[in-house]
């Protein structure tokens, strides 16, 4: 098995990026469309965060946590959201289709389903939030050559959270029908907590903030290896991160044999 376990991911890699390429050539023909939903995207994200920007030149600080850090804890969260809906724009209907029977087609084909059905769409919006995000994170004065190879794993590890936690809302579907309302309000109710200091936060509310909505996980903990590296905070985030991957991708297989066709699924 583990002769072809590795050909098969890497085979899935390369099928991912090439689907990616294509999603995103057919997003950019309509340069008009591609983008104003960029440039929206980017003027909400930066709307959003004068409300931070006015607060903290009137308080200094909230909790502990200055302008640059809130600019880095949403520069890491613009990125790691921004870059899930561009190369896994699919995850944003993937309860529907579950519900509605559209993942047939898919079941038939070689290559991952999964990988399928998260890279059929790319989100120009996507693109809004990663100039934000760069943006903010140059202001901020947080970057620099030598914290470099921490900003890029806080990057890896919000979007692998952040597609975690799609896939996870979504795969309710398998269970309970209909869910897209709820598998969507709890995805962007993660996004909306990382995007506040967990200084905020009382012990109760940080607990469910690092296992069912994971706003730790997407944003708090790669922020802070971002602000103060240590192999403790890398162990951490990238373990997290793996671990919220692994148990996604076991929830959404377990819901997968539940899946028969066409709106029906047995109940076992």
């Amino acid at each position: 098995m583990s002769r072809t376990f590795a050909p098969r991911i890497r085979s899935n890699f390369a099928f991912a990026a090439a689907l990616f390429a294509r999603q995103l050539a057919a997003s950019f023909a309509l340069r008009g469309a591609f983008w104003m939903s960029a440039v929206l995207m980017l003027v909400n994200d930066l709307f959003f965060f004068s409300t931070w920007w006015i607060l903290l030149h009137r308080f200094e600080d909230v909790g502990g946590w200055r302008l640059r850090d809130m600019m880095c804890l949403y520069s890491v969260t613009c990125l790691g959201f921004g870059s899930c809906v561009i190369v896994a724009g699919g995850i944003h209907d993937l309860s529907r289709r579950i519900d509605d029977g559209d993942l047939d087609g898919l079941l038939t084909q070689p290559k991952s389903l999964l990988v399928q059905a998260l890279g059929s769409r790319t989100s120009a919006s996507g693109w809004g939030d990663v100039l934000a995000g760069v943006g903010l994170l140059a202001l901020s004065g947080t970057v620099h050559w030598a914290n470099l190879p921490a900003l890029v794993v806080a990057a890896a590890c919000a979007l692998t959270v952040c597609v975690s936690v799609g896939i996870a809302a979504h795969s309710l579907a398998f269970w309970f029908g209909r869910t897209q309302t709820l598998s969507r309000a709890l995805w962007e109710f993660t996004l909306m907590f990382s995007m506040y200091p967990p200084a905020l936060f009382g012990t109760g509310i940080r607990f469910v903030l690092f296992t069912l909505l994971p706003a730790g996980l997407t944003a708090y903990l790669p922020v802070q290896l971002v602000r103060e590296p240590s192999w403790r905070t890398l162990l951490l985030a990238t373990g997290g991160a793996a671990l919220y991957a692994a148990f996604a991708l076991w929830l959404f297989a377990r819901g997968l044999r539940r899946y028969a066709s066409g709106n029906r699924f047995t109940r076992s």
